[in-house]
């Protein structure tokens, strides 16, 4: 058996036209959604990460401004730059690309973000939301999983849904949403007993643990849907994901590859959330 690739290029760019439909449509009416895009320091892959979300905006028609910081900003420059976005009227989202250099404290500028600009939905405001199923905005990430698992045709329902990790970026919401999709949930992590029979249960698999290769064959039940949000660079310079993909893939029925699965749905999800976000605010 070979797994169905789950492209996540093609089904991101399917939902960035959506969105630039009704963007197209916004921007008749004189409404253009804003996106503001905060880096401090020059981590290469935050970088990356950067230069994508302002090529989709470009693409989707959503204004953008960066602001591009030095290592050294203090934490009261930070928060004070977010407290002047919070008062823009034309940015309607705002994110703070994580992780922050080590001086700054990443919950601080989170907190201060206001709920309804915060477009990353890392805000207790919005996780409270997402908890109780009542959310404006859902975090990038898991959003876009929950896409991918429409897109391998596998019903939610009463399934076996088991969540490798549990980072409140990743596993601790993805569990949220495949719960208010009437799944069956566990969380595993580091201290999970007898982790590779638990996985083995799971007709939804997703990987979100930050190990190279750390899901293998074995650990995968035949015909399952596998998710990996992992995305390790090997010493050759290899970009990898948490999942054995070459093996797995000869054991599942659908796989996302890495890169090009999980990570363009978190950009495409992104754009999603601000265009909401502009809406909620022209709305209002």
């Amino acid at each position: 058996m070979t797994a169905k690739i789950l492209d996540g290029k093609m089904v991101s760019n399917r939902i960035k036209a959506e969105l630039k439909t009704e963007v197209d449509k916004m921007r008749a009416n004189h409404k253009v959604p804003g996106l503001a895009v905060v880096i401090v320091g020059n981590d290469p892959a935050s970088r990356v990460y950067v230069n994508s979300k302002k090529k989709a905006c470009a693409e989707i028609g959503i204004y953008s401004e960066e602001y591009a910081l030095p290592e050294e900003t203090t934490q009261k420059e930070l928060i004070d730059l977010v407290k002047r976005l919070n008062e823009k009227e034309d940015i309607h989202g705002i994110l703070v690309q994580l992780p922050l250099p080590k001086h700054l404290n990443e919950e601080e500028v989170i907190y201060a973000i206001k709920p309804e600009k915060d477009v990353d939905a890392f805000h207790p405001i919005n996780v409270g939301k997402i908890m109780i199923g009542n959310y404006d905005f859902l975090p990038c990430t898991p959003a876009g999983v929950m896409e991918l698992i429409k897109e391998s045709g596998m019903d939610i329902v009463g399934k076996e849904c088991v969540v490798v990790g549990r980072s409140n970026i990743v596993g601790k919401p993805q569990a949220m949403l495949l719960l208010h999709q009437h799944g069956t949930v566990t969380i595993c992590h580091s201290r999970t007993k007898n982790l590779k029979e638990v996985c083995k249960r799971a007709d939804i698999l997703i990987a979100a643990v930050g190990k190279p290769r750390f899901i293998t064959a074995n650990m995968v039940k035949p015909g399952a849907v596998v998710i990996d949000v992992g995305i390790n660079r090997l010493e050759n310079g290899k970009l990898v994901g948490d999942v054995d993909f070459e093996n797995v893939s000869k054991v599942a029925a659908a796989i996302t590859p890495v890169p090009g699965g999980v990570g363009p749905m978190t950009i495409a999800m992104l754009m999603k959330n601000t265009v909401k976000a502009a809406s909620l605010f022209f709305n209002s």
